[in-house]
């Protein structure tokens, strides 16, 4: 095992690593990716989270009616806070001079709410891991607010719905590209 911190990839082949991971050498082992070299440009994404749990803690949530408090506000914070210290909690995510951070909440249908998270920057990385950071933790707020109430609650879903910026381009999820089989 190398004891430096050097990128043994291949000069030029930014996947040369194990499995054509950028995050992980070639002999195997991780590490954070150099992105000195990327170009600086606007990067946003947007990811989302879904608690399942009965239509009346539904209605107790949108009300702001919970044992806790209002739920929405407290969770909203959360998901910022929580995509401002992303590179504090995923080991080789770059910490970023984030500009945006929004989060909402959808009901969806009678017995869940959605939580969307979009996250910008201008800097040489995707915020991708912001967006589902932020998302994932609004998500568990909203548990915590509700346990009382219903401690049969569920989060499910979080993904990534698109991403725009970068040397890789713009994204974001279809019908068609949902129904792509994983390996």
């Amino acid at each position: 095992m190398t004891s430096d911190n050097s990128d043994t990839r291949a000069a030029g082949d930014p996947a040369a690593g194990a499995g054509g991971l950028s995050h992980v050498r070639a002999d195997g082992s991780s590490h954070m990716v150099d992105v000195t070299d990327k170009s600086v440009t606007t990067r946003e994404a947007t990811a989302e989270a879904t608690l399942v749990t009965r239509a009346d803690v539904i209605e107790k949530i949108m009300t702001g009616d919970l044992p806790k408090g209002e739920a929405l506000s407290v969770a909203r914070v959360a998901g910022i806070m929580a995509a401002k210290r992303t590179s504090e909690l995923v080991p080789l995510c770059h910490p970023l001079p984030i500009t945006k951070v929004s989060v909402d909440f959808a009901p969806t249908g009678t017995d869940a709410i959605t939580v969307t998270a979009q996250v910008r920057t201008t800097g040489r990385t995707g915020v991708e891991m912001e967006a589902l950071t932020a998302a994932s933790i609004a998500a568990v707020t909203l548990f915590d607010m509700i346990k009382a109430v219903d401690h049969l609650a569920v989060i499910q879903q979080t993904r990534v719905l698109a991403k725009s910026g970068g040397k890789s381009g713009d994204w974001s999820r279809t019908p068609e590209n949902e129904e792509t089989p994983r390996p």
